[in-house]
């Protein structure tokens, strides 16, 4: 294969890991933005919802696309009403101390790892998709006679990461629209803004960080439910989203919705094309260093703000 039609298929590659990482980043911003809390459990939240991904699919053990369908509603269900707790049981005893909610973030990822251990197990569990159809991609070329297309052999992705890129569009926007034209939106931007204000006016700040807690885990919960029939689930898979989702809040800047898009898109187009071309190692190597250069030249990141 030519390196044209090479450079799409690793673009579109990096185009299903962009779409997945800005959903789990976007919940770590949130929760940072209006909590301002670092939530060092979210990657254990990905995980989760991936394990209940699996045990909905098998459990029903019916077509892929019915267990698909349930596991989309079921586990970011489940994880979100789990993170609403874990906020209202640990993170309002501690009152959100920083230093304390990064101590209490990072006993719960342990509590919630070791218990998926014991109960899920160790091994790697697939997750067929609900659709899988391999899809061939034209490329073209100027010849002598102009411009031609054709069909290289090789250059094809399946139905289902397409879906990926799709059904991630379609949520952030939805994201979005929920954030900035909904009541609930209303209110959790001006709980971001002052949240003691807010509370005067009669907003209940802790029932928002509860949902908004759980809103954070569950957009991580749905990542996850998109990406496990391409990968599979494991209670360690949380790691390498919760680096990379860091990676991505602090080079989009750190509670900006926009910048986390913008970031995850580089990123993950960034890992697919050079874990194609090179190493997924010096994916991860480039990815660090750019953080590093973002904290030295621009330390709110690209479009945070200085506090």
């Amino acid at each position: 294969m030519e390196f044209g039609p090479h450079l799409m298929l690793a673009s579109l590659e990096g185009a299903v890991i962009a779409a997945v990482l800005a959903l789990t980043a976007m919940g770590l911003s949130i929760v940072f933005g209006v909590m301002r809390v670092v939530n060092v459990a979210h990657g254990e939240f990905f995980m989760l919802g991936a394990v209940i991904a699996w045990t909905v699919a098998y459990s029903l053990g019916a077509h892929p696309a019915i267990g698909f369908l349930a596991a989309i509603i079921i586990a970011p269900l489940l994880v979100g009403i789990l993170a609403g707790a874990a906020d209202r049981i640990i993170l309002q005893k501690i009152n959100y101390d920083p230093d304390r909610t990064i101590v209490g973030t990072i006993g719960l990822l342990y509590i919630i790892q070791q218990t998926t251990l014991m109960t899920f197990g160790p091994d790697a569990r697939p997750v067929e998709p609900p659709f899988n159809q391999r899809l061939a991609l034209p490329w073209f070329e100027f010849g002598e006679s102009g411009f031609q297309l054709y069909w290289p052999w090789g250059l094809s992705i399946t139905s289902y990461k397409l879906f990926i890129i799709l059904a991630a569009i379609t949520l952030l926007i939805g994201l979005w629209l929920l954030m900035t034209r909904t009541r609930i939106g209303l209110v959790m931007r001006a709980t971001q803004q002052d949240s003691e204000m807010a509370g005067a006016f009669g907003v209940p700040v802790k029932s928002v960080y509860a949902w908004v807690f759980g809103l954070g885990a569950g957009l991580a919960a749905i990542g996850a439910v998109l990406i496990v029939p391409v990968q599979q689930a494991h209670y360690l898979m949380g790691n390498e989203p919760l680096l990379l989702s860091f990676i991505v809040v602090i080079i989009g800047g750190l509670g900006s919705l926009p910048g986390t898009v913008i970031a995850a898109l580089l990123i993950g187009m960034s890992d697919g094309i050079i874990s194609v071309f090179f190493s997924p190692t010096l994916a991860k190597i480039i990815a660090t260093l750019l953080v590093a250069m973002v904290l030295v030249f621009r330390p709110q990141g690209l479009m945070g703000k200085l506090q």
